[in-house]
């Protein structure tokens, strides 16, 4: 555990998988974390406090200090880290931090930052009615009406290349997953109101159920193949990675050049769903691969980049991907999310165990075999029927 309050430590640190801070211990239960900058000198400060309680850790973002200097950056960043901690502890933390929905949202992204996350709230809770109500009078009518409200709201297919927007009704299961962060921001300051009255918020939040559907459309090789090849040079490589990988796109999207090692052929992936930065070992082929396409780029860039060098986002890859699918003739609802559903099923057809592929995709043993079960099961009939006398 490095020592922050010495300038020179500070200053060789390098930035964590994943935006993990370094810790330095104040006292028990208490830490001070350091981000390092990826692209300028200095970094951000964090606070962490373990509640015995709750048997949680919870952190908050204290800033960059850029107005200090030298050791008085550490002296204020360990004065305010100190009393937060004093604040949390006796209680005093929703109350003097926290006193809007939206002073929810923003403490749970300090304590979990979280792309997917911050893009929820920022669309569907900042501008909406339900940002200024104050938790101490939130009740389960408040929450009903945004779910309401978030139901109805159009979901964004794609865009066009003149610049227009084609939308969808909001299916169920995006509705489930949108209301995930608030109810997490919500849960982790306010506890359950009683059943069955309009003090119990967290009711109104429910998920619908059997709306998380399994995925059906499934590309072979071949059909892989005809993808790859008829993608535009530009969008080619990112298209190929997700062939060769079980990521989600967002995730493969943001590797950066750091994140891949050569010499040892791993690859780190830090920013995904869940934030649980994990290492994934490559064979030769696959690391082969990705040595091409970090040749000559910086530590902070992308692995995978457009034409102008920036990262690709859901936004910019959809529109080579749909006219991919259009040139290789495959099924029109074929997508990048399509590849990754046909990676992880041949990865459970050729028998590896469910755990290194929930391992690899980044996701749970319970949703592999939600997901993914049936095709464990259909092999194990094929395998007793062979073995039949």
């Amino acid at each position: 555990m490095p020592d922050l309050s010495r300038i020179g430590d500070r200053e060789k640190l390098k930035p964590k998988a994943g935006d993990e801070p370094h810790w330095h211990r104040l006292r028990q239960g208490v830490y001070l974390g350091y981000r390092p900058s990826k692209k300028a000198d200095g970094g951000t400060w964090f606070a962490r406090f373990y509640d015995a309680d709750t048997n949680r850790n919870k952190r908050k973002r204290l800033g960059d200090y850029g107005t200090l200097t030298g050791h008085d950056v550490f002296k204020q960043a360990k004065t305010d880290a100190e009393a937060w901690a004093a604040t949390v502890e006796s209680g005093g933390d929703l109350a003097r931090d926290m006193v809007t929905v939206k002073d929810a949202c923003l403490a749970y992204l300090g304590e979990k930052p979280n792309s997917i996350s911050e893009g929820v709230f920022r669309r569907h809770v900042y501008d909406d009615p339900i940002a200024k109500v104050k938790l101490d009078k939130l009740r389960r009518h408040h929450l009903r009406s945004w779910r309401k409200r978030l139901e109805q709201a159009p979901a964004l297919i794609t865009r066009t290349k003149e610049g227009g927007k084609r939308w969808k009704e909001r299916a169920k299961s995006t509705v489930n997953r949108d209301m995930v962060p608030l109810r997490a921001a919500l849960g982790r300051v306010l506890t359950p109101g009683s059943p069955n009255t309009d003090a119990a918020w967290q009711e109104a939040l429910k998920p619908f159920k059997g709306a998380d559907k399994r995925r059906e459309l499934y590309l072979d090789r071949d059909e892989r193949r005809k993808f790859i090849d008829a993608t535009c040079e530009e969008a080619r490589p990112f298209v190929k990675a997700l062939c060769h990988l079980p990521l989600r796109p967002g995730a493969l999207a943001g590797l950066t050049v750091r994140d891949f090692d050569k010499r040892t052929r791993s690859l780190i992936v830090g920013k995904d769903k869940n934030d649980s930065p994990r290492q994934i070992s490559l064979p030769p082929v696959i690391a082969d691969f990705l040595a091409a396409q970090i040749k000559g780029k910086l530590p902070v860039a992308p692995i995978f980049a457009r034409a102008d060098g920036q990262a690709w986002n859901k936004d910019s890859w959809k529109v080579p991907i749909k006219a991919a699918v259009t040139v290789a003739g495959l099924p029109e609802a074929a997508s990048a999310y399509t590849l990754r559903h046909s990676v992880i099923t041949d990865l459970i057809r050729a028998g590896l165990p469910i755990l290194t592929v929930a391992q690899l995709s980044g996701t749970s043993v319970a949703m592999i075999e939600k997901h993914y079960g049936h095709l464990v099961r259909d092999d194990a009939e094929k395998a007793l029927a062979s073995i039949a006398v």
